[in-house]
């Protein structure tokens, strides 16, 4: 059986957060990467800005995932920026932004988590709310929590990609999330809520394009329930045939 790779689009890190990388760097957080291994995966980190053709970049790769991080640009769902919006990356956004769609073009297997679900929506023209709170939403994570997570109790539609991934209707989520989508993109379907009415899950109606809120790589090694996201998408990974090019 041959190893899926899945392109796992990394965060920027500045000039002098790690010591003696004067320049800066790009890194993912570990435990995305141990959530892809355990599913039986290979990880390989994408870096921005990148002038090649996106068709170019993901065709080596047999799924992708997006990742958590800052805020996306509101300029590209054309808001003014809220007080509290905080991490914009714009060179970030519009890579991921360019990922997604070539990602839904060729049907390749995509999960995206917390920014990712954010970042697939606006790619497709939809909007988010840029903070909860002004709306008297509270309990979803930063930075309204101190520990920046908190369980969230999230319903997922029967029927759905994310409902068959799961083997549930129901999950309990780590968030940490201050912003969430308003108005979905084109061909995203909303298929999961909290029980205070956050959207926390869409899918695109073509292929296995999977957007979760919530974070499931905080407890995925602990969790089945968790982890069966990153089996699932491996599993569409291993059955994919349609070389991006």
């Amino acid at each position: 059986m041959t190893t899926p790779l899945i392109a796992v689009s990394a965060y920027h890190l500045g000039s002098g957060r790690v010591t003696h990388w004067g320049q800066g760097g790009f890194a993912v957080p570990e435990l995305y990467v141990q959530g892809l291994r355990r599913a039986g995966a290979r990880p390989v980190l994408l870096t921005w800005p990148d002038e090649a053709d996106p068709s170019e970049v993901l065709e080596p790769f047999d799924g992708l995932l997006l990742v958590g991080g800052g805020d996306v640009d509101p300029a590209l769902y054309n808001a003014t920026p809220h007080k509290q919006t905080s991490g914009v990356d714009r060179d970030r956004d519009e890579f991921e932004i360019a990922l997604s769609r070539t990602a839904a073009e060729h049907s390749l297997p995509t999960l995206a988590i917390c920014r990712g679900i954010q970042v697939a929506n606006v790619a497709f023209g939809g909007t988010l709310r840029q903070h909860l709170p002004d709306l008297g939403i509270t309990g979803h994570g930063a930075p309204t929590e101190a520990d920046g997570y908190v369980s969230v109790e999230v319903q997922v539609e029967p029927g759905s990609r994310l409902a068959e991934a799961l083997g549930a209707a129901r999950v309990t989520g780590r968030c940490s999330h201050h912003q969430a989508v308003d108005s979905p993109g084109e061909n995203l379907r909303p298929v999961a809520w909290s029980n205070d009415g956050v959207l926390e899950g869409l899918e695109r109606s073509d292929g296995w394009f999977v957007c979760v809120q919530w974070h499931p790589e905080i407890s995925a090694a602990e969790g089945p329930q968790q982890q069966i996201l990153f089996d699932a998408l491996v599993t569409r990974a291993l059955a994919w045939d349609a070389p991006v090019s």
